[in-house]
């Protein structure tokens, strides 16, 4: 028999899910004010992405037959002992399991290498990812934070920057990049993929048109190269910020549902121990009533 306190205690609860249900559905309109902006920068950038590997594909076929000398030092390929990851998670949680998948990714990709290399080293771009594997305990070359909803080329520089010039001058022999890729609202995927040394991207076909290229083809990559590397970058981190607001959105609008739902169902447990609690006091009235007339 539920007595006035307990009756209390589920309208507190109920007004406690509602306040909750509040919270949340504001979050969900923030993020998906934000989500339509991030879609839009991240699709709009893959037909320049994609225009910069068909390039680079007709590119490296040229410039395949000079000699390691010749050769740009982001081509040149020796064998791995230093390994880095270029690790790309928001900086916030509330995404559902985006920040999970993708610090297991990351984890599984530190790990298959571990064992093969004498030393495997993260640059981490987002807090989550930054805190994931500072507790994993594997060593860091850089931290980058606050990168901001809508990140900007000048925001990636120093990324590219930092493992560009570790891997020209020998200390990392291999670098990739791991980032949530955008495929729609609802999906998000983890990627992970080789970006030091630079190789033909797969898919990326050369232009069937026989060119003649001014100035030397070798001379090309070294302009274009570090453009490419930096392009690469940018478009896995708008990747990422168009993944992020859209998982946001899709978790904060499962939580809403999920409020409204206790929401009902504490309205009507509430209901019926108020209509019991009437009853008992009327009960109780009657009776008392009754004895007093015997």
């Amino acid at each position: 028999m539920p007595g006035a306190g307990a009756v209390r205690a589920i309208r507190d609860r109920i007004r406690s899910v509602q306040s909750t249900a509040k919270v949340t559905k504001a979050m969900q309109l923030v993020a998906a004010s934000k989500m339509r902006r991030a879609q839009d920068r991240a699709i709009a950038s893959r037909p320049y992405a994609d225009r910069m590997r068909a390039v680079l594909a007709a590119l490296s076929g040229y410039a395949s037959g000079v000699s390691d000398d010749e050769l740009h030092p982001l081509l040149r390929q020796r064998p791995v002992k230093n390994f880095a990851f270029i690790h790309i998670t928001a900086d916030r949680g509330l995404a559902g399991g985006l920040n999970a998948n993708m610090n297991r990714a990351g984890a599984g990709l530190a790990l298959e290498h571990q064992p093969h290399v004498e030393r495997v080293s993260v640059v981490t771009v987002g807090r989550k990812g930054r805190d994931f594997f500072r507790r994993a305990g594997f060593p860091s070359l850089a931290e980058f934070t606050e990168m901001g909803d809508y990140p900007g080329m000048a925001q990636i520089q120093p990324i590219a920057r930092i493992v560009m010039d570790d891997y020209m001058a020998g200390t990392i022999d291999q670098v990739y990049i791991g980032y949530q890729r955008f495929v729609s609202t609802a999906v998000q995927r983890p990627t992970l993929r080789q970006l030091l040394p630079v190789t033909a991207p797969e898919g990326a076909e050369a232009p069937q048109v026989d060119f003649l290229f001014e100035p030397s083809p070798v001379q090309l990559l070294e302009a274009l190269l570090p453009r490419y590397i930096e392009m690469q970058i940018y478009e896995a981190i708008l990747d990422a910020a168009a993944s992020e607001q859209s998982a946001r959105m899709v978790a904060m609008q499962a939580a809403t549902d999920a409020a409204n739902d206790m929401v009902g169902a504490l309205t009507l447990i509430y209901n019926k121990a108020r209509q019991e609690l009437i009853t008992n006091e009327l009960l109780d009235i009657v009776g008392g009533t009754a004895a007093l007339e015997a």
